[in-house]
């Protein structure tokens, strides 16, 4: 009864005395009945549902591309963060569940902008094999797609008042610029690495893989997953005939 007592008395403490802030990093406002401006927020957490993503394939697929990817986005997320503490230039509307008071550059912008500009560089340079026409279709939907959600990202912040047309242009600005700097990083510099890398121990630990030499990395896992299990399916219906 007495540890029941001191826990009612913490709370009843810390409710009337401690300030509580919110964990705002994904709470996006939006004007009331403005359906418009409620999809533009559901759009803007459009970054979060990327970082998600890279994070699954890094935890799944182990590409030293993927990992080395998401050190780009890292080193670009430090970058504005720096920026934005150094210019400290307030935002339009003043907000008290915003996380972070500044807003030049945009991170969204900046992030979104990062990610289409890496993105499309990759698409049409890093998968640069002889392709049907239907896949250099996808790849260019893909592409086009970046882009545009890039652009609706970046239109949201201004519509919904969290940057100014200012914030959200050198955010683009310096989201493209860093992008093609990572890429060619990447792509001239680390990917001839990446063989060196991928034979360390502590890379076959991690079971790290390089699939740079691999055209089209789906179809060669669904060809080769493909035939081991026809041949454990024989395997195994061998097996069954000599019992």
């Amino acid at each position: 009864m007495a540890s029941l007592d001191g826990i009612k008395s913490r709370f009843t403490h810390a409710g009337d005395e401690t300030e509580w802030i919110p964990l705002s990093l994904t709470l996006v406002e939006y004007p009331q009945g403005d359906i418009f401006g409620q999809f533009l927020a559901v759009i803007s957490l459009m970054p979060f549902a990327i970082i998600t993503g890279i994070i699954t394939l890094i935890l799944f697929r182990r590409d030293l591309h993927t990992i080395v990817l998401f050190i780009g986005v890292s080193i670009n997320e430090c970058i504005n963060y720096v920026l934005k503490h150094t210019i400290r230039q307030a935002r339009p509307m003043k907000r008290d569940s915003l996380y972070a008071e500044y807003g030049m550059p945009s991170t969204h912008a900046q992030f979104m902008w990062f990610f289409a500009a890496y993105a499309t560089l990759f698409i049409y340079f890093r998968l640069n094999y002889n392709c049907t026409v239907t896949e250099r279709v996808w790849r260019t939907i893909v592409a086009i797609g970046c882009i545009v959600t890039a652009l609706l990202v970046t239109y949201s912040r201004v519509y919904l008042l969290y940057h100014s047309n200012t914030q959200v242009i050198w955010g683009t600005l310096i989201g493209i610029i860093l992008g093609l700097a990572w890429f060619i990083i990447m792509h001239m510099i680390l990917t001839p690495f990446f063989p060196i890398v991928v034979s360390w121990r502590i890379s076959e630990f991690l079971l790290l893989r390089d699939t740079t030499l691999i055209p089209n990395v789906l179809w060669f896992e669904y060809t080769n997953i493909r035939t081991e299990a026809r041949a454990r399916a024989r395997k195994l219906s061998a097996i069954g005939r000599s019992h």
